[in-house]
């Protein structure tokens, strides 16, 4: 018997879950940093960049057939100085190297493996590499000799695409302004409409993935132009992924994506931002017109961010890992047989009708749960199968675990606060705002210093300074705990944030913000990209933080601060549409979002707020104005003001604002575009 301890690379001292994955491999792994290139330097060894992340399947794939492997890994330790990342604690990193894989002609994706010269300046790279060849695919230790190969013999050739990858990387986007209004926001929601599956929802073809921006982007159109089939585009995709095998049917909560076009197949990681964004969006349809489907959902997904990724200090953890026992998925799917004995065979068959369970199964022999052939119960069907749901889940919790990666990240943090704010507003759910203030002080007080957010945080170790992201992310929390709350310390700390974002990420340039901070640690250069990615870019997210600032402080510097941002940055999203509809959803609510100012106290006025705060919160602004006498100078509700009267609501748009009204239906109305005299007798 062998007691030797494994061996241990200088990972074992990262705090990263998916580093620490790493931290018995035979690479002589490096964590990025100034030592890491240092050595790089010294040796003039190229450096081997490994980028990650915990819940990633062929991550996994690579590092078993690869990394752990002692032939491998002496080869990796002889040529190369290994350097490996998680993209989740550095995104920055991810984002710099990842552009340069597409500018090499590569589809991106993870892991990825790229070749850089000692300074870090990326040369080549892909993603998976299998271990040995195949499918006329070279093996991993095949690729690297051939790289050595031609860096040794090829100087130039190394050089020459250096050169080209820089020089690229540092190409910015136009700055010449560009005519974006509401007509073109209009003709671009029916382009991407059109371009939609009419089946199930989402874009056409496989993968599938909910691309949360674009759903929302639909959404705005439908209420701006009041043309119902944006909506049902919008819920056709919701539905479906409610419905389909990408839901966690017994535990809650959304998977990445699906590998197929039905929303069937998930790739059964879960992330917490697509959890954060599709729970946003549940809230945003069900405030407009409630629906019984996205309201268990939303009841549902809470209930597993409060199970299993609500960390002991009060944030939510990153991911859940797709693989268990070294098996995708193995933790969801179940066989025909297993249901059987655990619900009997009477209830088990009424179950398998419902759930689409068959005895050859829908995924490699075995069954991905999913209502896609039949989601019409009876009140009383629906309390039978919430039973037996009941019975397979705590069955399934005996199972081994897939791996959580139980790292705290504010940018990620941020758009879960907001989701749940939304959500407790639309769905009646005081105490899901409760759970949101945690979090956010969660994130205000350990994850903070001096003032200043961090990025990441576990064990104890916080790693800072923040990400553009995180400024935005949590800039656009703190609003949404103001606007549900009326707590002026929430609308105090996002103004200070902001400070910081324009002080320490402003491109005065060419306009926008920088992903890091300009006393950062410094790279080849500081990334600055607007397209949105999984989740919505910062600027885009800031855009939507300068409106409502604007409104929320009464403060016109936000409005112009945000002028010039639109003037800088629509001519980039000009030429990438589809790559920048957050930008764009702020620009909608800039132009088309309705201000609800409520003036005066007492019950009248919480029963206006409580109306206002309930309405779809992505297109509108609630300001309380317990003085109609300290609304700012220059606000247009002022000369509607009447002294001395009692609590009343305006809607603005623009420079002009409604009359006063003090019902709450009235109010509903106005916000709806409707007459607001007809709705309340109609509604009597």
């Amino acid at each position: 018997m062998d007691d030797a301890a494994p061996h241990t690379n200088r990972l074992a001292g990262e705090t990263s879950p998916y580093l620490l994955q790493h931290q018995h491999n035979p690479v002589d792994w490096w964590p990025w940093g100034t030592e890491a290139l240092a050595e790089a330097q010294k040796t003039g060894k190229p450096i081997l960049l490994s980028v990650g992340y915990a819940a990633c399947h062929w991550c996994h794939v690579m590092a078993h057939e690869s990394f752990e492997d002692a032939a491998t890994a002496e080869v990796m330790n002889e040529l190369f100085v290994c350097i490996k990342v998680d993209r989740e604690e550095r995104p920055d990193i991810d984002q710099i190297y990842m552009r340069a894989l597409h500018l090499l002609g590569q589809q991106g994706g993870w892991p990825m493996t790229m070749f850089l010269s000692p300074d870090g300046a990326p040369i080549w790279g892909g993603t998976y590499f299998p271990n040995t060849p195949q499918y006329g695919r070279p093996s991993f230790v095949g690729i690297m000799r051939e790289f050595i190969r031609i860096y040794r013999d090829e100087p130039d050739k190394i050089a020459a695409n250096k050169t080209a990858i820089e020089r690229s990387l540092a190409e910015r986007s136009p700055t010449d302004t560009a005519s974006i209004g509401l007509n073109e926001l209009d003709n671009v929601a029916g382009s991407i409409a059109r371009s939609t599956d009419p089946d199930n929802g989402g874009l056409r073809g496989a993968p599938k993935f909910p691309q949360c921006s674009m759903l929302e982007f639909l959404w705005r159109a439908g209420a701006r132009t009041g043309d119902d089939r944006f909506f049902i585009t919008t819920n056709l995709a919701l539905t479906r992924m409610s419905q389909g095998g990408i839901y966690d049917h017994l535990g809650g909560g959304y998977a990445r994506y699906t590998v197929d076009d039905k929303w069937l197949v998930p790739h059964f990681e879960k992330m917490l931002y697509d959890n954060a964004q599709i729970l946003d969006l549940l809230a945003l349809e069900h405030a407009r017109a409630p629906n019984a489907l996205y309201h268990q959902r939303a009841e549902e997904t809470v209930g597993w961010l409060k199970r299993e990724m609500l960390t002991r200090e009060g944030g939510f953890a990153s991911s859940l890992d797709a693989d268990s026992e070294g098996e995708e998925g193995r933790f969801y799917i179940w066989s025909q047989s297993e249901i059987e004995e655990l619900l009997g065979k009477d209830d088990a068959t009424f179950f398998a009708a419902k759930y689409g369970v068959t005895a050859d199964g829908n995924f490699e022999g075995r069954n991905i749960l999913n209502r896609l052939g039949d989601d019409s119960d009876t009140a009383t069907e629906a309390e039978q199968l919430a039973a037996m749901r009941a019975i397979l889940f705590r069955a399934r919790e005996k199972r081994v675990r897939p791996g959580l990666d139980d790292k705290v990240l504010a940018d990620w943090n941020g758009l879960t606060i907001a989701a749940l704010v939304h959500a407790a507003q639309a769905f009646a759910r005081p105490d899901w705002l409760t759970l949101a203030a945690t979090a956010f002080g969660f994130i205000t007080t350990t994850m903070s210093r001096h003032g200043r957010l961090g990025h990441s945080w576990r064990a104890g170790k916080l790693l800072q300074p923040a990400l553009a992201s995180d400024n935005a992310a949590m800039i656009r929390a703190a609003l949404a705990l103001h606007e549900a709350t009326g707590d002026h310390l929430f609308l105090d700390q996002a103004v200070l944030w902001q400070a910081d974002l324009d002080t320490h990420y402003g491109d005065p340039r060419h306009g926008g913000y920088f992903l890091t901070s300009d006393d950062a640690e410094g790279l080849i250069l500081r990334p600055h990209s607007s397209v949105d990615d999984a989740t919505p870019n910062h600027i885009g997210l800031t855009a939507q933080n300068l409106a409502r600032l604007a409104v929320l402080t009464g403060d016109d510097r936000w409005r112009k601060q945000l002028d010039t941002l639109f003037s800088r940055m629509l001519a980039v999203a000009g030429e990438n549409v589809f790559g920048h509809l957050s930008l764009l959803n702020a620009l909608d609510l800039y132009l088309a979002g309705a201000e609800i100012v409520v003036t005066g106290e007492g019950e009248e006025a919480e029963a206006l707020l409580k109306a206002a705060r309930a309405l779809p919160h992505a297109t509108t602004i609630v300001l309380h104005v317990p003085d109609p006498a300290k609304l700012p100078a220059h606000h247009p509700a002022n000369d509607k003001v009447v002294p001395g009267g009692g609590a009343v609501a305006f809607v603005c748009r623009g420079q002009t604002c409604s009359l006063p009204v003090s019902e709450t239906d009235a109010l509903a109305a106005l916000v709806r575009h409707e007459d607001p005299v007809a709705s309340t007798n109609r509604l009597q």
